[in-house]
């Protein structure tokens, strides 16, 4: 099982429909829905969680989207309609499940 974190502020308007994608995502690939949330405004949090936008996916460590911004804001993803959204589109999170290497 691949390591996944879930990125976020602590006052992003996105985060539970994140958490409800994520949920989505493990029960297509058939695994448990396992994930650790970082809240990158915490300042006891690793520096490897500071500036992404929120909310942010990580899988064993990589973003599964293009990060396009170093500033602390909140993420935009493209759907597959070209529609932006304020989590990741469920495809890109079951993409990202399925290719990576369990940890």
């Amino acid at each position: 099982m691949p390591i996944v974190e879930l990125l976020f502020a602590g006052d992003c308007p996105n985060v539970d429909a994140a958490r409800d994608r994520l949920q989505q995502a493990f029960a297509e690939i058939g695994e448990p829905p396992i994930w650790r949330e970082v809240r990158i405004d915490d300042p006891a949090e690793p520096d490897h969680v500071r500036g992404f936008g929120s909310p942010t996916v990580l899988v064993n460590g990589v973003d599964i989207a293009e990060r396009t911004s170093t500033d602390p804001c909140c993420r935009l993803y493209e759907g597959a309609d070209g529609r932006l959204l304020g989590v990741p589109p469920l495809e890109m999170l079951v993409a990202a499940l399925h290719t990576a290497e369990p940890r």
